[in-house]
């Protein structure tokens, strides 16, 4: 496999490379001819010994896990348990509670089975098919049909499916960062292991598998990691929270309003039975939980449309949080494709000639990126030359070499990448080169080396022999995604191994603010907090090492960013994988994919703006509803706290607060959790929903039970009971329908339309006489129901005034 190495200058890393062995260029040693692999039948032998890689790569929880998730849930036994005893106890209308868990339970498993069928079919999509050598042809095959002996070839930016050793190496060099932690890539040799898991950063070669399936420990590794898992969320741990919370100040409230609804009043049995289970029933933010689901499932269906692969659900919310984006210049802000413009011969040398070598060392590389891409459309290989040893192209070291025969008993060693890094600073050729880049073009340098390939610095001494120069393509959509992320006040930083003048023209021509502000990464501070400093002053970096752009990912995140970073190359993996939020491009290579959070299939950086409006809809809507459901919740066990003290029959039977829930919580929620939000996502999620939902359900509570000792006063006669509860029941509505409107806000048609609907649907329920009977809501006489309006009317003045008080004096 004689394979050149790549001359990208700090884009993505593709294309096999072979290091020179220093051995004299006229004594090469003859080629040896590659392994054919296994053949036909060797395959169709192991797969029938079920020797197949056969560990299921699965992108989602299976439809039975769904279920098992949605149905066993500690508050579904607590509803479940009551509910059984409420169909013992009382009529069926008491019992609507428990037919509404049903539904929601029965619309979270369905919504996550939509999401799972959408990242199933994405994750098929975004596959990475390794290449495998059979009957001595490469093809490429699925991960799960690699069989035991397989020969498996892999060049730059591939990932290491299966276990296996090394049969061929050119200049092979293997990051083991994700299994070990070191982020030094490792020169592989024939012999030596490779584990699954890691990935190849420099060279090329070929390896066999040793272990496949279930043995390979370190595939299973990589399975685990590659899952579509939900990970920490703030908004799932801030839930978790919460319900714990609810959990301890629930239990010894349930216990002591069965205490003093069975033992103390001496009800009826069923009765007293009917409200204990109406008082426990309202504490249980049953459908804040499923509302979060469903939340985060539509979300990956919508985003799945755009063809954005979410391989960890809380990606979308992550994205929502981030306040600066660091950007790979390279597929990212410019397309993958190059052309050649210009080529400048220096010191007198012959074009022709130059467009030869030049020709040569793109005819040696099967798997070439971009810009050699470019330099191989523009230069045709020249007949009789070839290769007898390359250097890899290293991101640190911004150049690649080879060793040429040009047939005719010559023998030269060439350099070709970074004018900056191969060039003496003051010479004139680095001046042309400065001017070049300061008009957004990317400039190589092709010179002869002094030496061989095999010195310490091969580009000592090297002798400029000419500029290729390079227009890069602009992505059509960059420029709209740039001034997305500015409105938004997410700041943009441009990281790229380019020249910093190059990228800052290009990032200028796209209009990214501060694009004037570049930098030379060569001179950044070592120390992480100088370093954060320099990223917050300035906005477009150049000739950035690997190592480099992971640092200046943990400095930004050290003074507090959430950072994201984009990226396709095997140059951005270390960045990726330390970022809050790793997004790759589809057409990356399958390391940036393996860990990257996102994966934008279609290669359009215009996704991104979809997937951070997404994830602001579900984090400021989840915070909306989630006040609603907490506001019930405090004052649920206020009320049930005020009851027991005060000795009292609990005023409600769960069909009442199952109407009250369905009109001003289940029905509203359902339709703020999917709205449209493009509201900046905010730190802190428990400590911003429990100083509204606190006060909020404080003054409910207060305001409910004022007009329920109220009535028992104003009522008088053995079954007066059923008109108290309906002026309570009356004032609780009103005031948690100016919760809903507050929580409405900002009002437009369908919100106004929203709140209207909810109280048209009570005022129905009201006037309608079998409604009256289903509900037990009858209002009797006038002066009871107006103070009932009156309170209501008080309490909702206050919880706006409140509320207002802890914007401004408790901001979080």
């Amino acid at each position: 496999m004689t394979q050149w190495g790549q001359v990208d200058t700090g884009g993505s890393d593709s294309g096999n490379s072979r290091i020179d062995t220093g051995a004299e260029p006229d004594a090469a040693p003859p080629a040896v001819p590659p392994e054919p692999g296994l053949s036909s039948a060797e395959v169709a032998a192991a797969v029938a010994r079920g020797e197949v890689n056969d560990v299921p790569v699965r992108s989602s929880r299976s439809l039975a896990e769904i279920a098992r998730a949605n149905i066993f849930t500690r508050f579904n036994a607590i509803i479940g348990v009551l509910w059984v005893i409420m169909l013992f106890v009382a009529p069926i209308q008491d019992s609507l509670f428990g037919f509404v868990i049903v539904a929601n339970t029965g619309i979270g498993i369905f919504q996550e089975w939509r999401a799972k069928r959408t990242l199933d079919g994405l994750a098929v999509i975004g596959e990475a098919k390794p290449t495998v050598r059979r009957d001595g042809r490469p093809g490429e095959v699925s991960t799960s049909e690699i069989v035991l002996g397989d020969l498996i070839e892999i060049g730059p930016g591939d990932k290491i499916v299966v276990d296996g050793e090394v049969r061929e190496a050119d200049g092979l060099e293997v990051d083991e960062s994700l299994l070990t932690g070191e982020a030094d890539p490792v020169v592989k040799r024939p012999g030596d292991e490779v584990m699954s898991g890691s990935f190849v950063t420099a060279g090329g070669g070929a390896f066999r598998a040793t272990k496949v399936g279930r043995e390979a420990y370190a595939a299973q590794l990589a399975e685990e990691a590659s899952r579509f898992t939900l990970v920490h969320s703030e908004l799932r741990s801030g839930i978790s929270t919460i319900l714990k919370y609810v959990t301890w100040m629930m239990v010894p409230t349930a216990i002591g309003l069965v205490v003093s609804q069975l033992v103390v009043r001496d009800n009826d049995f069923k009765n007293a039975v009917a409200r204990t289970v109406g008082g426990i029933v309202p504490m249980v933010p049953e459908g804040l939980v499923l509302l979060t689901s469903v939340a985060f499932a539509i979300g990956v269906i919508r985003l799945g449309r755009k063809q954005c692969l979410v391989q960890e659900l809380p990606a979308i919310e992550g994205l929502a949080r981030v306040d600066t984006v660091c950007l790979d210049k390279t597929g990212t802000l410019t397309e993958g494709g190059m052309d050649v413009q210009a080529i400048r011969p220096l010191g007198g040398a012959d074009e022709a000639y130059v467009r030869r070598v030049l020709g040569a060392l793109g005819a040696g590389d099967p798997r070439p990126n971009a810009s050699l891409q470019a330099v191989i459309d523009a230069c045709p290989a020249p007949e009789g030359w070839r290769t007898t040893g390359t250097l890899p192209f290293s991101s640190a070291r911004k150049y690649s070499g080879a060793s040429l025969d040009e047939g005719d008993a010559t023998h030269r060693t060439w350099l070709l990448g970074a004018p900056d890094v191969l060039l003496r600073p003051g010479t004139e050729a680095l001046a042309e080169t400065d001017a070049l880049n300061e008009q957004g073009l990317r400039v190589l340098l092709l010179s002869r080396a002094a030496g061989g390939l095999d010195g310490p610095d091969p580009g000592a001494g090297a002798e400029p022999t000419a500029l290729v120069v390079l227009e890069q393509r602009l992505r059509p959509d960059a420029a709209d995604t740039l001034r997305y992320f500015e409105d938004q006040h997410v700041a943009a930083k441009v990281i790229s191994g380019d020249n910093a003048v190059s990228v800052g023209a290009v990032a200028g021509k796209l209009g990214l603010p501060g694009a004037e502000r570049t930098y030379d990464a060569r001179k950044l501070p070592k120390e992480p907090e100088a370093l954060a400093d320099t990223l917050d002053e300035n906005t477009v970096f150049g000739r950035v090492t690997p190592q480099q752009k992971r640092d200046m990912v943990g400095a930004l995140q050290a003074h507090g960013h959430t950072v994201a970073m984009t990226g396709d190359g095997v140059n951005d993996v270390l960045a990726l994988k330390d970022a809050d939020i790793g997004v790759s491009m589809g057409s990356g290579s399958e390391a940036t994919r393996a860990v990257a959070q996102i994966v934008l299939l279609n290669n359009s950086f215009s996704t991104l703006p979809s997937v951070v409006a997404e994830g602001r809809r579900v984090i400021g809507n989840i915070t909306r509803v989630a006040t609603l459901f907490l506001v019930k919740t405090v004052y649920s066990v206020l009320l049930a706290i005020l009851v027991v003290l005060s000795q009292t029959e609990y005023p409600f039977l769960p069909r009442h607060l199952t109407l009250l829930s369905t009109l001003t919580i289940g029905v509203p929620a359902f339709f703020l959790a999917l709205a449209p939000n493009k509201e900046r996502a905010q730190p802190h999620f428990v400590k911003r929903v429990m100083r509204y939902a606190i006060p909020g359900g404080v003054i409910a509570a207060l305001a409910t039970f004022t007009t329920y000792m109220t009535a028992r006063a104003y009522y008088t006669g053995p079954d007066s009971l059923p008109a108290e509860t309906s002026a309570a029941t009356l004032t609780l509505f009103l005031v948690s329908l100016w919760v809903l409107a507050i929580i409405a806000r900002p009002y437009t048609w369908w919100r106004v339309g929203l709140v209207a609907t909810m109280a048209g649907a009570f005022l129905v329920v009201l006037a309608v006489p079998w409604l009256q009977d289903f509900f037990a809501l009858r209002l009797v006489g006038s002066v009871m129901p107006w103070a009932a309006v009156g309170i209501a009317v008080i309490a909702a003045a206050l919880i706006e005034v409140v509320w207002r008080l802890v914007d401004r004096r408790l901001p979080v």
